[in-house]
């Protein structure tokens, strides 16, 4: 078994790993490059293998930096199934749809307003591209074996972070591959901790936090303190959050703040139509998450949900203390930028930050203190508070990534640490191979290993 690290090999974006043996292969994830523009500029290109040839892929999970470039595999000519959980094909259903709509809409404004280089600026792909390839996806339920005719086997394992993600255990010729996907953390507030391995002569594991541990202390603690004394000084919170996992987290820890009086009765508005339909997810697959019927309508319904272009403008307008909670969570794009365009000057609001940045975002920048950030072709100036809301990521840290691997029955004869910037990634390699005693490497994109 080969395995060819095509994404996500030395930064956190774009995981792609094609998988072969003998004269087949299948591909395991297919996502975005974000961030830094060199990044970004690798969408661009065409993959470096014929997608026509591809038997399969297995997707993780849902999220755009894992399934966000698989559109673009089907207009290169895939036509194979895409298999996935069945939670995962309906997250995905909304986030691929949202991500063409998105750039064709970005396309669009360049156009109008001359704000791109290229003459026509076009998207990344369509809408009818995205419907093309919801109809390849197949669902694989947890744990159930999938044998295909080439001499794969596929079994996805629960792995936590958001609703229906999965590791993925890949065997081939004997030997397996267990890829961790993004991994959970076994703390989190709402989605079960991952499966134990069950077995793995290599694992390939994430290591977005490679280098760090969460805090333990109870985040909610500080989001209420500010809030609070945002809403003293008469200003708005706007919170930009990925739609998938992160919305519905800080809708709970809103809608158990109230019911605790640890902040006023605020309103709270949703402004992410995207977010809306993945709440109402969360709440059909109650079976894959830790919360109850109370909780999940609490968190369904403690907020204004906003749906339409005229509801999101006049968010714009309001003067009063009040929480807005909208998509994208690093303001890469959506409603958030229209958002913190008119927010962001004004002292007495609060921007907040509640998950990982990737570098080069407007998120990252904006956090790191920069005074002004250009958005839809304006500078804006960035005079609001401005906080990093530690302690709600969706991903294990260091230490519950190192208890995840001792999980295994025995020693893998290789770790492979991908989906983690270069300092994160090496940290935790050193860890494996000092306290473990395994042996371990950061791969570099387009490098091949043998299994």
């Amino acid at each position: 078994m080969k395995l060819t690290f095509l994404g996500a090999a030395g930064t956190v974006t774009g995981s792609k790993t094609l998988v072969s043996f003998k004269s087949k292969s299948i591909l395991v994830d297919c996502g975005l490059f974000q961030g830094l523009k060199n990044l970004r500029m690798l969408n661009w290109i065409k993959f470096p293998f014929d997608p026509k040839q591809l038997e399969a892929v297995i997707l993780t999970h849902g999220h755009l930096d894992h399934s966000g470039a698989l559109p673009l595999l089907v207009k290169q000519g895939f036509r194979g199934p895409i298999y996935a959980t069945p939670s995962s094909i309906d997250l995905c259903q909304i986030l691929l749809l949202d991500s063409a709509h998105l750039q064709e809409e970005e396309a669009q404004y360049a156009n109008k307003h001359q704000t791109s280089r290229h003459t026509p600026a076009l998207p990344l792909y369509t809408t009818d591209d995205v419907k093309k390839t919801l109809k390849l996806f197949k669902p694989l339920v947890f744990d159930q074996l999938l044998k295909l005719s080439s001499g794969f086997s596929i079994k996805l394992r629960p792995a936590g972070h958001i609703l229906g993600a999965s590791s993925a255990e890949i065997t081939a010729g004997g030997k397996t591959t267990l890829f961790s996907g993004d991994l959970g953390r076994s703390d989190d507030k709402i989605m079960l901790p991952p499966a134990n391995i069950e077995h793995a002569d290599c694992i390939v594991v994430e290591s977005t936090y490679g280098d760090r541990l969460h805090e333990k202390a109870n985040p909610e603690i500080k989001f209420a303190e500010i809030i609070n004394r945002t809403a003293a000084r008469g200003g708005i919170v706007v919170i930009p959050a990925f739609a998938v996992g992160r919305a519905q987290e800080l809708l709970l820890a809103i809608y158990r703040m109230k019911q605790d009086g640890q902040i006023p009765d605020l309103p709270v508005f949703l402004n992410s139509p995207m977010a809306i339909d993945m709440t109402e997810i969360y709440q059909k697959h109650c079976s894959e998450h830790r919360l109850n019927k109370t909780e999940c309508s609490g968190m369904g319904s403690i907020a204004k949900m906003v749906r339409t272009v005229e509801e999101s403008r006049a968010l714009d307008s309001i003067r009063y203390p009040s929480i807005i909670v909208s998509a994208s969570g690093m303001a890469t794009g959506g409603r958030v930028l229209h958002h913190i365009k008119a927010l962001a000057p004004d002292r007495r609001n609060t921007i907040i930050f509640a998950g990982f940045q990737a570098a080069g975002t407007r998120g990252a920048r904006i956090l790191a203190g920069e005074k002004t950030i250009r958005i839809y072709g304006e500078e804006v100036q960035i005079k609001a508070e401005v906080v990093a809301l530690q302690g709600m990521s969706a991903h294990a840290d260091s230490q519950q990534i190192m208890d995840w691997l001792k999980t295994t029955p025995k020693a893998p004869q290789a770790v492979y640490l991908n989906h983690g910037e270069p300092i994160p990634a090496d940290t935790l390699r050193q860890r494996i191979e000092h306290e473990l005693g395994w042996s371990a490497m950061v791969p570099l994109l387009g490098q091949a290993v043998e299994v």
